[in-house]
């Protein structure tokens, strides 16, 4: 049974939701259809980002999760935390990420885990592997999700299953991106690097 989140985090909830829709952001894409999968959003340019997903994930009807520094859950932000979705990791040289969150998604009926696989809104739009491996060994697909803040549009595309071979999935990745956004140049550089 999921235990009942706290009233400040429900209250939290419910105000970026009404800011989510005062904004007037309109969301394209269907339900992925999957239980657990790994959600890209890109490209991360905004603080506004967590607001744009947890509207839309409310849309989905899917429960939004994100990895988290295990100090952070911690009294008194601990319940908060994991009420917003949290997953601690320890993030130390001994500890081994993908393998934490793979571990999760192996306790869990549903995860759809988030993840900025730019790593920061200062990116050169060089995305990390992280978020690839641990797809693949959780045996979960992808699902890439964009977001326009100028526009105020975002969506989710159809999973994309990782096969092994990472530079044909991230190539199919990219070629969704770019047609959502021919206009973001975060993008050329991660179409640059699959080139190379």
């Amino acid at each position: 049974m999921t235990p009942r989140i706290s009233f400040l985090s429900r209250i939290v909830h419910r105000l970026l939701i009404a800011l989510y829709r005062h904004r007037g952001w309109h969301f394209e894409g269907n339900p992925p259809g999957v239980a657990k999968c790994v959600v890209t959003g890109a490209p991360h340019t905004s603080n506004w980002d967590f607001v744009f997903v947890l509207g839309a994930v409310e849309q989905l009807g899917l429960k939004p999760a994100f990895i988290g520094k295990h100090t952070l859950f911690r009294w008194p932000l601990a319940r908060f935390m994991r009420d917003m979705g949290g997953i601690a990791v320890d993030r130390g040289k001994r500890a081994n990420l993908v393998d934490q969150v793979v571990a999760e998604f192996a306790v869990r009926d549903e995860l759809a885990l988030v993840v900025a696989p730019e790593g920061s809104r200062g990116s050169d739009g060089t995305w990390r592997s992280g978020f690839y491996h641990i797809a693949r060994n959780a045996g979960v697909p992808i699902v890439p999700a964009w977001v326009d803040h100028l526009r105020m549009r975002g969506g989710i595309g159809d999973p994309v299953m990782p096969s092994g071979d990472y530079r044909a999935d991230m190539a199919k990745i990219a070629a969704f991106y770019r047609a959502k956004r021919p206009d973001c140049d975060r993008f050329d550089r991660l179409t640059s690097s699959l080139a190379e």
